[in-house]
Order: C-alpha cells, then sequence, then structure tokens
C-alpha cells in the first residue's frame, strides 16, 4: 500500500539542522516517508541517524528547518506530542521502567489527558491487550513479569508492543534488531511488513545491511552530519551503499592471521549457577579468540557475569593462568588480570552523566591513583591516549558520554577496559549497534590483542562475526553447551544447529532433560 509517484509523502523532514555545543550533527538533511514504505538510514555511528529520528520523534528540536506532516507543517515539542501525533519512536537503547511490569511499560503515555486520568484504569481489559500485543510479535513474555532482569531483547519487543498500541501512522524505529535472534528478527520483519500494507510509514535504523536490503524500500545515506544520497534498494547495492557510508572501501571482516595458541589463560571445569546455566566447561588460551554463539537466553552472558564475579557460580572450578581462583567480586577479577565488556553499554558500561575521562579511568583508579587523589590532568591524559588510540569521535575528552553516538560510546567501554592492562578479556555484543566502520576497527584491535597474547572470550549473536574471528566456537542452547567447533570446522549451519537443538539433518542435538532445564528471567510461570 506504499503511496503512488503523484501522491505527497505522509511526512517530510527539509532544511533539518541541528548541534550540540559546537559539534554540528545534521547540517540542511532532508528525508521523507510515503504511506506504506520502510526508508532505512544508514551511515557510520556520528553521521546523524539516531538524532534525526529523535527529532521527528519530538525528543530533540531542530535550530532550523521543518516538518511536514500530510503536507502541514508540524509542531512536535515533546514525544507525548509525537504520539498524538500519530509517531512513535523504538529508541536505540530500550527505555523501560524495571519496577513497572510488562503491560504498564506497554501502555505508558496512555492515560495523558487531565479526563482520562481521572477515570479508573480497567487493568483487566489492558493485560488482555498486552496479552495480545505480546502474541502478535510471537514473544513468550507474561504481562504481569516486572521489566527488571529481561533481556535486551525482550525489552526491545515490550518497546515495540507499545509502539503497536498507539496505531502509529508512522513508526521510527532505531536499530531495533540489534539483539534479537535471527528468528526474532523474522518474526518482527513479518510485523513491518503487516504494518507497511496497512499504509503505516517505517523509519528504519540498522547496521545489518542484509536486513537493509531485506525490508527496506528506499534507502538514505547520511555522512558527517550531512544527505549523502538517497536510492531506491533495487537501484543500488551494499558495496555502494558502504562506499557512501564511509567515503571508502572496507573489508567486510577483519582478516586475523591464525596462530598456535598459547598457554591457557583461563580454565574452566563445570560451572553450574541454578537456574541459570549448568555443567560449563571452557578453556581460552594466550593468542586465541574463543566465541561463544547462541540465541538470546541461551545463557552466555550468564556465564560472562559468573567468570567477572557479578553473579558469581555455585559450584565449578575456574583456574586463572593455570591457579585456582575463587571469583566472588568484579575487583577480584580485575586484579587477576579479567576484563568484562558488557552487553548493555549505557546501564553497565558507563556511567553517562559523567565526562569520557572519567568514564575511562573508572575501572583503574585504585591502580592509577593509589593514594585515593584522582589527578584530572593525568586523566585528560590518558584519555586522550585512547581517544587517538581507537579513532573516538568527540569534541573533547571532558564531554560527557552520554553525548557521544553508540559506537564511540562502545568505544569509550573498551578503552576503560584496556586500560586495566587485562590478559584475558570477556566480550559480550562487543560490536552491537555500531557502524561497519567502527565493527572493523574493534575486529583490527582484537587481532592486535591476541598478537600481544591476550586471550578473548567472544559473545556474538552476530553469526558471521563469530565464525570469522574465532579460532575455536562454543554454542550454548538453554543454559548448557551444545556444540564444540575448530575454526575450520565450523559452519553457519553446524552452529545453528547446535543453538536450535537441531542437527542440519533435523535431529536433536541432545537438548537436556525438561527436569535440568533452567529457567531464565522473563519466561512464563
Amino acid at each position: 500500500m506504499s503511496a503512488s509517484k503523484s501522491e505527497p509523502p505522509l511526512l517530510r523532514a527539509r532544511g533539518i539542522c541541528k548541534s550540540f555545543g559546537i559539534v554540528r550533527v545534521l547540517d540542511e538533511v532532508k528525508f521523507e516517508l510515503n504511506t506504506g514504505e520502510v526508508h532505512s538510514l544508514l551511515g557510520e555511528n556520528g553521521a546523524g541517524k539516531s538524532t534525526l529520528l529523535k527529532i521527528l520523534g519530538g525528543v530533540h528540536q531542530p535550530e532550523k528547518g521543518e516538518v511536514l506532516l500530510d503536507g502541514t507543517p508540524a509542531s512536535i515539542p515533546s514525544p507525548q506530542a509525537a504520539r498524538e501525533l500519530g509517531i512513535a519512536l523504538i529508541h536505540q537503547e530500550p527505555l523501560t521502567f524495571p519496577d513497572l511490569d510488562v503491560t504498564e511499560n506497554i501502555f505508558l503515555g496512555h492515560n495523558s489527558t487531565w479526563r482520562s486520568r481521572l477515570r479508573p484504569i480497567d487493568w483487566k481489559s489492558r493485560y488482555r491487550e498486552a496479552r495480545r500485543l505480546l502474541d502478535s510479535l510471537g514473544v513468550k513474555l507474561n504481562p504481569r513479569s516486572r521489566m527488571f532482569g529481561l533481556s535486551t531483547a525482550d525489552q526491545q519487543m515490550v518497546e515495540m508492543a507499545g509502539a503497536l498500541s498507539q496505531n502509529a501512522r508512522v513508526l521510527l524505529m532505531d536499530e531495533p534488531t540489534a539483539s534479537l535472534t535471527p528468528d526474532e528478527t523474522r518474526e518482527l520483519f513479518r510485523i513491518v511488513g503487516q504494518l507497511r500494507r496497512s499504509g503505516t510509514a517505517i523509519a528504519f535504523i540498522s547496521h545489518r545491511l542484509e536486513e537493509v536490503f531485506e525490508i527496506s524500500d528506499r534507502i538514505t545515506i547520511l555522512r558527517d552530519g550531512q544527505l549523502v544520497a538517497t536510492r531506491d534498494r533495487e537501484g543500488t547495492s551494499p558495496d555502494e551503499v558502504i562506499g557512501m557510508m564511509v567515503g571508502r572501501p572496507l573489508e567486510k571482516f577483519f582478516a586475523r592471521p591464525r596462530a598456535e595458541p598459547g598457554k591457557p589463560l583461563l580454565q574452566v571445569q563445570n560451572l553450574s549457577l541454578t537456574g541459570r546455566f549448568a555443567g560449563i566447561s571452557l578453556e581460552v588460551r594466550a593468542g586465541e579468540i574463543v566465541g561463544v554463539a547462541g540465541l538470546v537466553g541461551a545463557g552466555r552472558t550468564d556465564v560472562a557475569n559468573a567468570l567477572f564475579g557479578i553473579r558469581p557460580a555455585d559450584t565449578g572450578n575456574i583456574r586463572v593462568r593455570e591457579k585456582n581462583v575463587a571469583l566472588r567480586t568484579p575487583a577480584e577479577a580485575i586484579r587477576l588480570g579479567l576484563a568484562c565488556v558488557p552487553e548493555d553499554r549505557q546501564h553497565h558500561g558507563l556511567v553517562l552523566p559523567f565526562q569520557v575521562t572519567q568514564n575511562t579511568t573508572l575501572a583503574a583508579l585504585r591502580r592509577l591513583f593509589p593514594w585515593g587523589r584522582v589527578r584530572p590532568g593525568k586523566e585528560r591524559e590518558l584519555a586522550e591516549t585512547y581517544r587517538d588510540r581507537l579513532d573516538i569521535e568527540l569534541r573533547a575528552v571532558d564531554q560527557p558520554t552520554r553525548e557521544l553516538s553508540g559506537g564511540n560510546q562502545q568505544k569509550v567501554v573498551l578503552s576503560k577496559w584496556l586500560l586495566t592492562e587485562p590478559e584475558i578479556l570477556i566480550l559480550d555484543e562487543p560490536t552491537r549497534g555500531i557502524d561497519v566502520g567502527a565493527k572493523q576497527e574493534v575486529h583490527r584491535l582484537m587481532g592486535e590483542l591476541c598478537r600481544q597474547g591476550k586471550g578473548i572470550l567472544l559473545i556474538s549473536s552476530d553469526l558471521p562475526e563469530i565464525l570469522a574471528l574465532s579460532d575455536r566456537i562454543l554454542v550454548m542452547r538453554e543454559g548448557r553447551l551444545t556444540g564444540h567447533f575448530t575454526h575450520d570446522e565450523a559452519t553457519a549451519e553446524k552452529v545453528m544447529g547446535a543453538a536450535t537443538g537441531q542437527t542440519p539433518t533435523g535431529a536433536p542435538a541432545g537438548a537436556p532433560p525438561e527436569s535440568s532445564e533452567p529457567r531464565h528471567a522473563g519466561d512464563n510461570p
């Protein structure tokens, strides 16, 4: 049901300018959305994509330019005003209230007028409607469950259900698939197809080009806050789009030379945590990357948290540099030479109001300033060193970290942990939500660390990334290891077979017995 060429766009932004401080984020940008189309926005981190969607969603106000809805100038001073105009924004990072339940999060903002606030809420009806919305997304969540403890993927789907509850005419989706499994992404795309056919206009941001070319009608490329081009999907190619995004050709993945690994740095035997995972055994040697694949909810992050002392395991044995250790706190893990880059950088990796300098030194304060007196000059020097090393784009190292793009925030997280001089790095989704250029830089950094003799445990839902970078690949399903492949043995089919409980021929892949399967946050009672 996409608009004909003669119909005006449902939504049009033109001449949009926006600055943060002295940095011009958007410069005379135009963007159009037709009825019943999916229009993707592409560009490197910091290109202005998320800022443009936030302007359309009422989060930011442009300094110049206008937005037209149905050909009429529209004022969007707030997210509530956007919702009233039929514009719903799904943010890059889930914006949910952990102490409220799923249904309350879905219907936030629905009782917005004073008249509606005076009426009692029919909670029985709302829980029923929440169940219907979740079912339409294929999400197995209890509408009465608290949000606290839900995975990033589940939080994203709750936000999606909230947008659907508003009957939005315009849906702005900022990296909605970043934390979804392939099956969840396919289900989301099925729903997007339904919305498109019903006439909804959808703006879509993703760094996964295969998704963009699967779902888009048109593609707009931004670079350094300026419009580069708008193309019909059928009239362009991924290579052309990448060239326009970064202004130079890029390899898809960093080709890391294989080398014989050194001595064991981390050895784990029969690690278990009740209700999360059981019987986990693995080894990471100097100079190698061990990939951990699996679907969302398989228990990979729980294992990472146990190894870093965030939520210690109940039973099992951990050896660091061939010595038995008891990792009960992150401080102890850091002292033993471990570092952990978390999946959720905004909530668990950074203190967003802090300056980049403060976030950079946060995990190494005791070593850097043993007498408890922080020296700002030294902090600044270290932050500038890592800014140059990781090519972090910012106006100054004393800039609040929340003002950086997602990819540059991720580089600050990496800087923080590299400053602790670790020997073992646990990287949980290190390239989630970052652009192709930043992703390649992270891949190169991983190769550099391996050449220095570091050991890396890489958790990633990006299967091509796991296959390209890992020396060995472990696969988890429902809290247990179900596969172990060398780099040469591993294929996408084998890994996905182990992750889903099916071999490539469809036979069961050794799922644990029903009574021993751990439960995960968000499971229905």
